[in-house]
């Protein structure tokens, strides 16, 4: 295996409501075709709407992959600019899934905390992207509303110690087409990747430092 590579899992989601096709998955795919670069090793998965195969799915992409970095990406119906997610949420969980479950605790990780943040800057990475006349809006948000994407988003979270990001994407069309969300999802991970090697510098100058 390559060491110099980065390895990076995105994932979308599968069909549920009327959204037979998923814009998530969509862009993720295409997404791929697009690729990170010679450094990076990307894998994608498609995540079926059901907590119960979250719980079982996010740990083995840790385990079988070590990603330096896992992005989790969904469908908003609400949503009319791609959404960097700033933080997951534990409790909440009322929604019934495409198995017409929801969990007994109503939350992600019994005895977890209420919330927990991504290491990533998400206003850096969203002013980045904002500023690099990619074509498609940006903006912010905290609040990933207590179904499938949130129960993700903060499962990955408490898995990484808070290396995992969220995407939310508007449906296909409104306005933007798969390629245009691909190529979004591409600018904004390779944002990420570099405020991450940010970050690991800065912590190695401590090391050194001390």
């Amino acid at each position: 295996m390559d060491n110099n590579k980065r390895t990076v899992v995105v994932t979308g989601f599968g069909p549920f409501g009327e959204h037979t096709v998923n814009a998530s998955w969509v862009a993720v795919q295409e997404m791929k075709k697009l690729g990170l670069g010679s450094e990076v090793d990307l894998h994608v998965c498609e995540v079926p709407v059901e907590y119960q195969a979250v719980q079982s799915l996010v740990p083995s992409l840790w385990k079988k992959y070590h990603p330096m970095l896992v992005v989790h990406v969904g469908v908003s119906g609400m949503a009319t600019t791609v959404t960097l997610e700033k933080c997951g949420r534990n409790h909440g969980y009322r929604g019934l899934d495409n198995s017409s479950f929801c969990p007994d605790s109503q939350c992600c990780v019994v005895g977890g905390p209420d919330c927990i943040d991504s290491v990533i800057d998400m206003e850096s990475v969203c002013k980045r992207v904002s500023a690099s006349g990619l074509g498609v809006a940006v903006s912010v948000s905290k609040d990933a509303g207590r179904y499938l994407c949130d129960f993700t988003y903060y499962t990955s979270l408490y898995m990484s110690h808070g290396r995992s990001a969220f995407v939310h994407v508007p449906p296909l069309g409104k306005p933007y087409t798969g390629e245009d969300l691909g190529r979004a999802l591409q600018a904004i991970v390779q944002e990420m990747l570099e405020l991450l090697d940010d970050v690991k510098e800065q912590i190695h100058c401590l090391q050194h430092f001390h």
